[in-house]
Formats: structure tokens, C-alpha cells, sequence
């Protein structure tokens, strides 16, 4: 004997009602017809055939509304199936409405509200991202699935809230820029108390976009974020932030942006880090936090070209301080580390040397004190420094005053003061 489809599946729904009833089902008087209603729209939607599954579910969502939350979880299903299969403009917009409604009615029959709008805003973005009608409308919904939500707001929603933002003000929006910023900052709060790998570049991806419909000026990074900071200088997020918006907002020279920097530095140690450090330190004149975060980036590197970078920069700085041998010790240990800056660190120590003849000349000997002239040379044609080498050629001493003094060109000879160093005497003519 053959058994219809309908009779089958009628079966099956009166077999399991007694379990349904036990996991929050409301039947309503006609319950026979709506226990096979549910079994064949659930059906045809498991075979994709929307249109078929939506003339059962419109019998329940009229005669059952309260049934249970899977006809609206379904239901928004089925006509998002239906908008995605629509090639005309008119009925896409119509069935993803009806999608929309269907997280609605779910909150007025089923409460539920903050999970089911953190929901809602991720499927209204999908739909009305490029339609610029609906972003008031969908300002006001992120903003509210946000508040409800907090750090169970979705990740995903973080970027798309921060995306309507841009492109609300982009197109004809009126928020101010001070009521950007504190959606902003609802977003990042709630964003930095989230794990994971990706928050980070999220993070980034949502300051890009600030950036591009207001100017993050220093006062709001001194101000409003710097004191958060300070408040809470553990805060390694916000620290990263700050250096973020400063960087993009040339607020690079604030006290603000050291704070953040060092935080960020005592819990993620990095060379790159080490350095900006330093050389704002250099800029500020502190001598003491520059020398001890240039060491810093020494130990975190065994890169050879970034290594002789910072010898380079510790080199100027003893040479601007008159340490001339100790900056001649870094220039030297410089060129050892790195090909790359081996021409500069030579040009250095040749200017060392030129500059010294005041320092160095006692008035006994031309040859002597013009020794420093030829111990710079030899540097810059290390260096490949030709106009150096030009310019200290033209102050060696002459062939006479070698002569008169008794001695040799091509004889070696020890330039004597701090440098130290065995040239062979050559002139300038």
C-alpha cells in the first residue's frame, strides 16, 4: 500500500510532538494542521524551495506567531534565499524587508532582543551597505545592537558600524565631528576587550577609517585619549591606538605619544619601536633616553643593517658632544656591521679628523699638524667621498714645507693628538 508524502510527514510531526511540546513549542488550537505546516515548509527549505516553504510558513506565521523562534530564524532563511535568487530591483528590496521583519517579530514574540539585533545589523549591512537611504536608519540600529550587545557585539559588526559612519558622512551626513568620535570610541571600547589574532588589524582598519571623515587633531589625542592613558597606563590597546591616531595625525611629538610608546614598549620589546623611541628622545634633548634606547634596539636586533643604523646615530650623537674618539669607535663598529652605511660611517670619521686641526695643531710643524688633512682623506676614499677627498687634498701641506722640515712624500708618518693614526705624507701640489 503506497503512503502520501503528506501523510508521512504528518506522521513524523505527530511522533515528535509530545517532544516539541517539551522544548518551548506553543501549538496553537488547530495544532494537526500546524504541526504539518512546520513539517513541510521545514522540508522544502532543507531543498532550497523557498517559494514552496513560504506558503506553508504564512499559514503559521498568521494562525501560530508564537509557535517557537525557528519559523522566524527560518523564516528570515527563506526569504533571504528568495531576495538572492531576485533579479528585479523591486522584489529583492521586498523580500530582504521581509528578512529584515522577520528579526522583529522574533524580539515581539521571543524577547531576545541584543542577540537578535547583533544579528539583524550584520544582515542589514549585507543588504543596504551601498544603499544610502538606509544609513540613518542603520546608524540607529548598530548603535543600539552595540549598546545591548557590548563585547558580545560582533566582531564583524565592529568594521561594519565604522563603515556606515564613513560612508553616512561621506554622502550627506550631519554628524558632528565630536559625535563621530564617540561612536568611535563605543566601537573601540568595545573592540579592546575582545581576543583574538585579528583585533588588531580590525582595529586598524576602523582608525583608517576615521581618519578619512574627520581630522584626529593632537588635542583629542592629548586630551581625550591621554588621559584614559594616563589613568590606566597598563592599557597596552589603547597605548597601540594612540600610536596609531598620532602617526596618521602627525602627533607624533607629544608627551602623550612617549607614554604610549614606552607602555607599548615594556610589553611587546620591538627594534623599530626602540628607535622611534630614541630619536624622539634625541629630538627632546634627553641625551641619557636616547643612549639607553638605541642599546635596547641593539639587543633586540641581529640584523646587521639595522645594527649599524643605530651605531651610526649613537656615533652623531658623541660627536656632537665632542667625544670624538668614542663616536670614531661607533662609526668604526658601524662599518663593520653594514656595507650599506660603510660610506657614511668613513665620511664621519673624516670629518672628525678635519675637523680637529684646531684642536690638534701645536705650531711646531706644518706636516704635522696638516696630518689630520691626510688621515681625513684616506677616510673619505673609503668612503668613496671624492669631493671630500678633494677638499682635504687641497689642505696637505706643500712639497717645500716637507722638504724644509726634512722629510719624505710617501714616508709613513703617525698623526699624532687623539687620532693616532699612520698616513703617508703626501702635498698639495
Amino acid at each position: 500500500m503506497k503512503t502520501s508524502l503528506g501523510l508521512v510527514l504528518l506522521l513524523t510531526t505527530l511522533f515528535s510532538s509530545s517532544v516539541l511540546a517539551q522544548n518551548g513549542w506553543n501549538w496553537p488550537e488547530d495544532k494537526a494542521t500546524a504541526q504539518e505546516k512546520n513539517a513541510l515548509y521545514t522540508d522544502a527549505l532543507k531543498g532550497k524551495k523557498y517559494e514552496e516553504a513560504l506558503e506553508h510558513l504564512d499559514w503559521l506565521l498568521e494562525n501560530a506567531p508564537d509557535l517557537n523562534t525557528s519559523i522566524y530564524i527560518n523564516g528570515q532563511k527563506i526569504y533571504d534565499g528568495l531576495a538572492t535568487k531576485e533579479q528585479d530591483a523591486a522584489k529583492k528590496a521586498a523580500y530582504q524587508e521581509k528578512a529584515l521583519e522577520m528579526y522583529d517579530l522574533r524580539i515581539k514574540y521571543f524577547n531576545k532582543e541584543a542577540s537578535v539585533l547583533n544579528r539583524k545589523a550584520s544582515t542589514s549591512y549585507k543588504y543596504y551597505r551601498n544603499n544610502p537611504e538606509k544609513y540613518e536608519e542603520m546608524l540607529d540600529l548598530f548603535e543600539k545592537a552595540l549598546e545591548m550587545n557590548g563585547k558580545n557585539f560582533y566582531d564583524g559588526n565592529t568594521i561594519a558600524y565604522m563603515d556606515i559612519i564613513r560612508r553616512y558622512e561621506k554622502g550627506a551626513g550631519d554628524l558632528s565631528d565630536e559625535e563621530i568620535l564617540e561612536r568611535y570610541d563605543k566601537i573601540t571600547e568595545v573592540l579592546s576587550q575582545k581576543e583574538g589574532d585579528k583585533i588588531e588589524s580590525m582595529q586598524s582598519k576602523i582608525d583608517e577609517m576615521l581618519l578619512t571623515v574627520i581630522n584626529v587633531d593632537c588635542d583629542y589625542v592629548e586630551n581625550a585619549l591621554g588621559d584614559k592613558l594616563k589613568a590606566d597606563p597598563q592599557n597596552i590597546k589603547l597605548a597601540k591606538r594612540i600610536l596609531q591616531l598620532s602617526l596618521s595625525g602627525k602627533c607624533s611629538d607629544s608627551d602623550v605619544f612617549m607614554l604610549a610608546a614606552k607602555t607599548v614598549f615594556e610589553a611587546e620589546p620591538d627594534y623599530g619601536l626602540a628607535k622611534v623611541i630614541a630619536l624622539k628622545c634625541k629630538g627632546n634633548g634627553d641625551n641619557q633616553c636616547t643612549v639607553e634606547y638605541l642599546n635596547k634596539a641593539l639587543e633586540l636586533t641581529d640584523d646587521n643593517a639595522e645594527k649599524g643604523e643605530v651605531y651610526l646615530i649613537l656615533g652623531a650623537m658623541q660627536a656632537s658632544a665632542g667625544a670624538k674618539s668614542m663616536a670614531r669607535n661607533y662609526f668604526r663598529q658601524a662599518a663593520a656591521a653594514s656595507p650599506g652605511v660603510a660610506s657614511k660611517a668613513y665620511t664621519s670619521i673624516g670629518n672628525l679628523y678635519w675637523e680637529s686641526f684646531s684642536d690638534c695643531k701645536e705650531g711646531k710643524s706644518k706636516v704635522d699638524d696638516r696630518g689630520c688633512y691626510i688621515a681625513a682623506y684616506e677616510m673619505y676614499k673609503k668612503a668613496g667621498n671624492s669631493s671630500g677627498m678633494e677638499r682635504a687634498q687641497q689642505q696637505f701641506p706643500s712639497k717645500e714645507e716637507v722638504f724644509l722640515e726634512n722629510k719624505k712624500v710617501g714616508s709613513p708618518h703617525t698623526v699624532g693628538c687623539w687620532i693616532s693614526e699612520t698616513v703617508t705624507i703626501q702635498t698639495r701640489d
